[in-house]
């Protein structure tokens, strides 16, 4: 009997976690951060319903911090097996879990040196030596080969588009396959390649980010173009926030194309993310996982300006004359970007363009949305700059993509769980799929288990 529990990613598109048993085994599929407003980031220091020394094994979809960040703090609590993951994702796991760790242990030293945390003695989640250590337990799992995890039960990754090494996990047990969509890619990410389509789940779960809705019908060259040239004729600097692996990437190859084309100002560009710096690293190695091709990359480092320490950062976030920052994090929720926020806002010179998805209550939805003012360490900060927002960026495949990739399932599945949606889209993914494919599905809720 297999049996499947949602501890993470309902009602929300944060912190997927997903618990499978075998009779006396256990496996986790994803290890995820709850990541966004405070109530969700507190939700990451409750324990588990399962001892992390219960579990056999630990099965990652891809690298985002929303499906892989809670690993370090699993590992410090007593899980000692193994991690399977693409060579892509175990190459960016490199980068993203001792950054985030790092990050933690930065933003408890900051809010205890500036007294803006209700603790006296504030702590980080878990440290970059917690993230280090985590990382001697990743297993390279190889796309569409089937790696044995104990007796009967084996795991397979199929390729998902969406960001580098991102898969699709297929569970078997001998005569039931569960199937985890990941995170979806869409068909004509201007990156990754297309998601594998799928061709069997007896049940399956899927994402619905954007299970409400569809992509804006723009193009996305045009827009970034018309919004960086009107900025830089008023004398303003373009702040763009972006998740470090993935959409970091992408903003840089559009921008190397406009400027190649003279499409817009010849400002200079700065990538001002350490863990978006490395990660761009990585695309460049494994460029044949991806569009993007080795001159591509290249082109893309000559037109970068790197900015590694925090010196450099500080320097940055300090001047005044016309440029374009790319920084992290996606929805403004940490990172470096806070401190280019604090400087940028207030002037009705500067842009910030947002190229994604935005969670509820982030910093980010709380500015698209026309916020005239947002809390950042401790301070109110006055909205003056001009606030854009692209989703036609986004990484991940909408509504009616979703339901397309879907259709490659020649036997419908015994039922869909709808996740890692907020609980509109995700309510509109479930409806959507049953009726235009007929097929069971329902939104689960936190903490339910089901006998499949």
């Amino acid at each position: 009997m297999m049996k499947l529990q949602f501890l993470g990613a309902t009602g929300t598109v944060t912190g997927s976690k997903y618990l499978v048993e075998f009779s006396d085994r256990k496996i986790l599929v994803d290890c995820g951060l709850y990541q966004g407003i405070k109530q969700y980031r507190q939700m990451n220091w409750k324990d588990l319903p399962v001892k992390p020394g219960d579990l056999d094994a630990i099965v990652l979809t891809h690298a985002h911090l929303d499906h892989s960040g809670y690993l370090p703090l699993l590992v410090r609590k007593g899980f000692t097996g193994p991690v399977y993951a693409t060579p892509g994702t175990c190459e960016l796991c490199k980068i993203l879990l001792p950054d985030s760790g790092f990050l933690q242990e930065e933003d408890a030293r900051y809010a205890a040196r500036h007294g803006f945390s209700r603790h006296s003695s504030p702590l980080p989640l878990y440290t970059e030596e917690d993230a280090l250590q985590a990382l001697k337990q990743l297993n390279a799992a190889s796309f569409g080969d089937i790696h044995k995890l104990f007796d009967n039960v084996t795991v397979r990754f199929r390729p998902a588009g969406h960001i580098l090494g991102a898969a699709s996990v297929e569970v078997f047990d001998g005569s039931r396959l569960l199937v985890f969509s990941g995170d979806v890619g869409r068909p004509d990410d201007l990156i990754m390649y297309p998601p594998e389509p799928l061709k069997r789940a007896d049940y399956l779960v899927v994402e619905s980010t954007y299970g409400d809705r569809e992509h804006q019908k723009v193009d996305a060259k045009d827009a970034i173009a018309q919004v960086i040239t009107s900025t830089a004729r008023n004398g303003g600097s373009v702040l763009i926030p972006a998740f470090a692996v993935g959409r970091a990437q992408m903003i840089l190859h559009l921008l190397e194309c406009l400027k190649a084309k003279n499409r817009i100002p010849d400002l200079p560009v700065y990538l001002n993310s350490p863990m978006a710096i490395k990660a761009t690293e990585v695309f460049h190695r494994f460029h044949e996982r991806h569009r993007l091709t080795r001159d591509d990359c290249e082109r893309i480092d000559a037109m970068t300006r790197y900015v590694r320490t925090v010196e450099e950062s500080m320097k940055l976030a300090a001047q005044n004359y016309p440029a374009i920052i790319v920084s992290a994090s996606g929805m403004a929720s940490g990172g470096r970007v806070l401190h280019h926020l604090k400087q940028m806002l207030p002037n009705h010179r500067n842009t910030v363009l947002f190229a994604g998805y935005q969670s509820m209550a982030t910093r980010g939805e709380k500015l698209v949305h026309g916020a005239s003012s947002v809390r950042i360490h401790g301070q109110d900060i006055p909205v003056k700059a001009r606030v854009c927002h692209f989703d036609a960026f986004s990484a991940h495949a909408d509504a009616n993509q979703i339901v397309e990739w879907l259709r490659s399932i020649r036997t419908p599945p015994q039922q869909v769980f709808v996740t890692h949606g907020e609980a509109d889209a995700a309510s509109a993914m479930s409806e959507k799929i049953s009726r235009e494919l007929g097929w069971n599905a329902r939104v689960p809720e936190l903490g339910e288990r089901v006998a499949l």
